[in-house]
């Protein structure tokens, strides 16, 4: 049975950014929301672009229905382009991957996205010529290899009005001062020097145009063989021990050139190993972390667990849950990064020793690492500000091969590679072990996960920032005379307007206090122990690591269990290190010192904002930690307006700098998956009842207690 909404009678339109193009249309196609099964849902159109597939319905002519979270350049039913994953179509009720030139055309498509939406379009009511059209063109435009200026980021930036915020505080680290001004504040100008040497990128076009080595490394060093073989400044400690990276050299070479490099890297090894340097300790993380092709195999299989669009499938796989996420082998790739960011921030911070990452082109791994110890031992890198100067500097200046790693182009599945959103999952373990250390919030992360894919930013679309400068120049288009003027992701003001900005700002971020360092310790501690999350008290039972102690352990058994991950690892770390966990995890926790985040067994968890925001059957209606930022950003709007009326002469001031949210004062229930998953979407029971709905069956009551589900903010968020 197939419940039908009436076809739309009012032409809708789709809404175009500037240089965006329609390229083909299809009407009368049907969007199934098949959480139940069924088959209910709405007729539209179906739309294609040089930037995006939409979906347009009669609610898509109306602003009356907007969602909370509203995204100004990707709608609720928009799929970017460079954010379709596959393409399935259904014949005779069986799915075919769709790729290439199309003989027959499915009666249903299936787009499987990179932020793990699941869009089902029935085009069986559809005109045939007009199934044809939008069959191909969505294939051909999303799945087919492209060139670099054929992204949509070139028409954009041709066609676009240049009216960004100029308030961005974002440290972009394209000048040279930009560069010296970091030396100084960590206070590494006395053994490192920003260079120039690069100037037209006659040393390399892997490397910026400006970066930091140590001072007594000569310009002829940095010559000789492209920039490798140089230890290149990340970071300083305030003990003075630094965090260098450096490229390896080719491992199939002839002898004669291995024996020049060798001779080569003694010699510098020699020149940073005595004083004033510290100690050097050297890691290859090419053999000590997991290859790319290992991390890119995890999460292929991790983020299959969650490209669901029923609830038959969400049951059926409930049951062996904890085997399919282990096997997935992604949450321990994710402890084994953070092992690794710990025994590097041992070493700078007890040992005072540097710490030279090496790596083949030490633009990936060297990436996540480095941000990773940087975000651990430096609180300027937990504001926000600092979080995306650090991705600049780290990452889209540092090198790292964004195009290539997400496959922007489609060109080559190789070269494929989740790096930046390992970091991003690394990031998130922290953010929701220590809170009040973070400026920003895990919507933060979860929007900036989501702008890898969206082709109006330049900052996650070029390889190094040669390719960026030499793709700036608009000459070759007829229509642009002058160089393309890019937008960055950083200005969130482009996506969201003040009210949704506000879900990026925490309201519970601990800012530094004046020094007072008798007083701060005490506030800081009492701070701690009254936000502290009780998962340490939650001993996992000897039976599949289910909350059997707890006393609603049903609910939890059918939504805990998919957030916590329990691993029984054999790599224990060295003793050293061990005791360096220990006594640091003993002791009240710093927010604006170091922090080293939990990594033994459940403590590693899904980023569940991210992964699960779009399956109902995992959100607790009314509960989570987004029930509690409820409260809070009430009480802030109420606190706020008292302190309006008491001084009428900072009211101006005061109010603009509201992080209060109007919209959440509403008679509705939020999901624990607010703000990008709203109530509209209702589970229900799976008509073949799986082993843990036998189970409930005699606790019809529990189930049914819709005030008292149990709150799992800390599993769950």
């Amino acid at each position: 049975e197939i419940h039908i909404k009436e076809p739309i009678e009012k032409e809708v339109n789709p809404r175009l950014l500037p240089g965006e193009l329609l390229l083909c249309e299809a009407s009368t196609v049907y969007k199934y929301v098949q959480e139940d099964g069924s088959n209910r849902g709405t007729y539209g159109k179906l739309v294609c672009t040089n930037f995006k597939i939409s979906f347009l319905d009669d609610d898509s002519a109306s602003d009356d229905n907007e969602p909370q979270f509203k995204n100004k350049i990707v709608g609720e039913n928009d799929i970017t382009l460079q954010c379709v994953d596959q393409i399935y179509g259904v014949y005779d009720e069986k799915k075919k991957l769709l790729t290439g030139q199309l003989r027959k055309y499915p009666e249903t498509l299936i787009i499987y996205c990179k932020d793990l939406r699941v869009f089902n379009f029935c085009l069986r009511y559809t005109k045939e010529e007009e199934v044809k059209r939008i069959v191909s063109g969505i294939v051909h435009h999303s799945q087919t290899p492209k060139l670099l200026k054929r992204l949509f980021l070139f028409s954009y930036a041709s066609a676009a009005p240049n009216n960004t915020d100029g308030r961005n505080q974002t440290v972009m680290f394209e000048t040279l001062e930009d560069w010296r001004d970091e030396l100084e504040r960590t206070k590494g100008n006395v053994k490192y020097k920003a260079v120039t040497t690069n100037e037209g990128y006659r040393v390399s076009e892997k490397l910026p145009l400006y970066f930091v080595v140590p001072i007594c490394i000569s310009e002829e060093s940095i010559l000789k063989y492209e920039g490798r073989g140089i230890p290149i400044w990340c970071w300083s400690c305030h003990n003075g021990a630094a965090l260098l990276k450096m490229s390896s050299f080719p491992k199939e070479q002839d002898d004669s050139t291995s024996q020049m490099q060798k001779a080569f890297l003694d010699g510098i090894y020699k020149t940073i190993s005595k004083p004033p340097y510290e100690l050097l300790r050297m890691d290859d993380l090419s053999s000590s972390l997991p290859s790319l092709q290992d991390i890119q195999t995890a999460y292929t299989r991790f983020k299959q667990l969650f490209l669901i669009d029923n609830s038959t499938d969400f049951w059926a796989t409930d049951v062996k849950w904890f085997s399919l996420l282990e096997s997935t082998n992604w949450l321990e790739i994710i402890r084994r990064v953070l092992k690794k960011a710990i025994e590097v921030a041992e070493c700078l911070e007890i040992q005072h020793t540097n710490v030279l990452l090496i790596e083949e082109s030490a633009t990936d791994l060297c990436c996540v690492i480095s941000s990773l110890v940087q975000v651990m031992m430096d609180s300027y890198s937990r504001t926000k500000s600092g979080f995306q100067s650090l991705i600049q500097k780290e990452w889209v200046i540092g090198g790292h091969s964004f195009l290539d790693r997400c496959n922007h182009l489609h060109k080559s599945e190789k070269e494929e590679a989740p790096v930046f959103l390992l970091l991003l999952n690394c990031v998130w373990q922290l953010v929701q072990q220590y809170p009040p250390a973070f400026e920003f919030t895990e919507t933060y992360l979860t929007v900036l996960s989501d702008s890898l894919y969206v082709p109006i930013f330049s900052t996650f679309f070029f390889n190094s920032q040669h390719q960026r400068d030499t793709n700036k120049s608009g000459e070759s288009l007829k229509t642009q005379s002058g160089p393309f003027r890019f937008l960055t992701v950083w200005d969130w003001s482009v996506q969201f307007d003040p009210k949704a900005l506000a879900f990026l700002n925490n309201p519970l971020y601990a800012e530094k206090p004046k020094p007072d360092r008798s007083q701060r310790k005490t506030a800081r501690f009492k701070h701690q122990r009254q936000l502290s999350l009780p998962l340490t008290q939650a001993k996992p039972s000897t039976k599949r690591g289910f909350f059997r102690e707890e006393t609603d352990h049903l609910i939890k058994n059918i939504l805990g269990k998919r957030i916590g991950k329990f691993i029984n690892s054999s790599d224990e770390p060295p003793n050293s290190l061990r005791e360096f966990y220990d006594s640091w995890h003993s002791k009240p926790v710093d927010y604006h010192g170091l922090l080293l985040p939990r990594i033994d067994g459940p403590e590693i968890k899904v980023w569940a904002q991210r992964y699960l925001r779009w399956i109902p059957e995992a959100q607790l209606h009314g509960g989570g930690t987004i029930a509690t930022a409820a409260k809070i950003l009430d009480l802030m709007e109420e606190v706020q307006s008292l302190q309006v009326k008491m001084d009428e002469e900072h009211s101006q001031a005061v109010s603009g700098d509201v992080h209060s949210v109007p919209l959440l004062r509403n008679s509705a229930r939020l999901s624990s998956l607010f703000p990008f998953a709203l109530l509209q979407r209702q589970s229900v029971k799976p008509a073949l009842p799986t082993s843990t709905w036998k189970d409930l069956e005699d606790e019809d009551d529990l189930v049914k207690r819709d005030d008292e589900f149990v709150d799992l903010s800390g599993d769950m968020l």
